[in-house]
């Protein structure tokens, strides 16, 4: 932005800062009515942010890392293409009817409505759950639930990749933002990309189709009242609909926005707003302190391994133990790993019955990425779950929370029927902000991913499309060159 736009809105985002305790505290005190207005204009100056940023208001890193998510997401969607899931979910729509407007990425060409494509493609993109997470306070694979809204709109109305970069950094502020403000969201039981999801979908979706700051305050709230998503639905078909879902929510409450569909003005910090209702603790603040200088999109990371993003410091722990004992895992005596004490929260399924269930074993991780060195699509499959030897070492396996370690820190210790033993410290899990994946590696996983799906030459053409976003002046181009 200009200095003059970063004055105004610094000034602004002062005064609202100032006002957002106190102001809670006596709306609460003088309202016999729950959904009465609280005054702090939150989710209004959330809204006038998101629709007034411009493509020249990012920072260069915030566009580079734009086109790093897309290339990413793109990757994972067309891996997962050709999963069960999505020819469920093709077959289902065949059965209730889909106006072919949107591209389904993988499919060969195949369209869908514009409510309906999104889902297709949220589901490839997150089934494999190898698509990016952002851990800045939040676990939430805010790609997979904004692209595919943004490819279904961005096709139909010819938007430039210019349009698509900013819309995609406008959802992350939104969907981070609104995360940080809901500290206890996730301890509730919410699937994040469900519910977190939804608010960036719907704040993406509305800065791609222009929405002014009424209509993207409508928008939010549209979205807000649809937003759901459970993490007993992890191992399940139903976790990486929530992606879906979330785009479809985008689509939608943008849309219904446009057309002067309207919804509370307070919906992030109302008295029964989103903050309030999805978490027990609220710090409101978070959603405007520095909006519009800081890019939450920087913030992003990228999965190395097909599975639970908190699984990947033990995974780079016990990849890197296997290498310094070389031995089988006949010669194991025992496995010890520690990790931060929400592993065990997300992941404790300790005798995993499918591939879906195994991305959220942290046993099946440890023992997998032992005996085969990697932790890539083939090592969380129901043949691989079900394979004896990683059965036998998965119950030699304790994982122990360490309250001292961060989310992306792990250790592993492994012990040897010769009474030898191996250790290895992980500081930051490989793909994390701390420990990035570089372009080239990024540009690897991507061609590993896609080249299966459309052919390796088809694939390095997408590639180089992506690289080149910011160049394309209608980004269905892109879109209808990843079949």
């Amino acid at each position: 932005m200009d200095l003059s736009r970063r004055e105004v809105l610094g000034t602004s985002l002062a005064l609202l800062a100032g006002r957002v305790a106190t102001t809670a505290v006596n709306a609460q005190e003088a309202n016999t009515y729950g959904a009465a207005a609280t005054g702090l204009g939150i989710t209004s100056a959330l809204a006038r942010f998101l629709s007034g940023v411009r493509y020249e208001d990012l920072s260069p890193a915030a566009a580079h890392e734009a086109k790093r998510a897309v290339l990413d997401w793109v990757g994972c969607a067309l891996a997962g293409s050709t999963h069960p899931t999505v020819s469920t979910l093709l077959a289902t729509f065949d059965a209730l009817g889909s106006v072919p407007v949107a591209t389904v990425l993988g499919r060969g060409g195949r369209k869908l409505s514009l409510l309906d494509a999104p889902v297709a493609n949220g589901q490839m993109g997150h089934v494999l759950d190898f698509d990016d997470t952002h851990l800045g306070g939040v676990i939430l694979h805010t790609s997979t639930a904004t692209l595919p809204a943004l490819f279904a709109l961005g096709e139909w109305r010819k938007s430039s990749g210019r349009d698509v970069i900013v819309s995609l950094a406008a959802a992350f502020e939104a969907g981070i933002r609104v995360g940080q403000a809901a500290t206890s969201h996730h301890l509730g039981g919410w699937h994040l990309t469900g519910t977190l999801g939804t608010v960036a979908a719907a704040a993406g979706s509305a800065r791609l189709i222009r929405l002014d700051e009424k209509q993207t305050t409508f928008a939010l709230g549209i979205a807000c009242t649809q937003a759901a998503g459970m993490q007993q639905n992890r191992g399940s078909d139903c976790k990486s609909l929530h992606a879906g879902k979330s785009a479809y929510h985008g689509v939608l409450a943008s849309m219904l926005a446009s057309k002067g569909f309207d919804s509370s003005p307070e919906i992030l910090e109302g008295n029964l707003g989103f903050t309030r209702i999805y978490s027990a603790t609220q710090q409101n603040g978070a959603i405007t302190a520095g909006l519009g200088r800081t890019w939450m999109i920087t913030g992003n990371g990228y999965k190395p391994y097909a599975c639970g993003v908190v699984l990947h410091p033990l995974i780079d722990a016990m990849i890197d133990v296997s290498r310094r004992a070389n031995l089988p895992a006949a010669n194991v005596e025992r496995v010890e790993v520690l990790v931060h004490p929400d592993v065990i929260r997300i992941t404790g399924i300790d005798t995993p019955n499918s591939g879906l269930t195994s991305k959220f074993s942290a046993n099946h991780a440890a023992a997998v990425a032992y005996i085969d060195r990697a932790a890539g699509v083939l090592q969380f499959t129901n043949e691989r779950s079900a394979d004896v030897d990683v059965q036998a070492l998965r119950k030699l396996v304790q994982v122990k929370p360490d309250p001292s370690y961060r989310l992306d820190q792990a250790a592993a210790r492994v012990r040897t029927k010769s009474g030898a033993t191996h250790e290895v410290q992980i500081a930051h899990a490989t793909g994390t902000v701390a420990n990035p994946l570089s372009d080239q590696t990024l540009r690897q996983k991507f061609l590993g991913n896609a080249a299966p799906a459309i052919g390796a030459d088809h694939a390095r053409r997408v590639e180089e499309m992506i690289w080149r976003l910011d160049a394309l002046g209608d980004v269905g181009d892109l879109v209808r060159a990843c079949v």
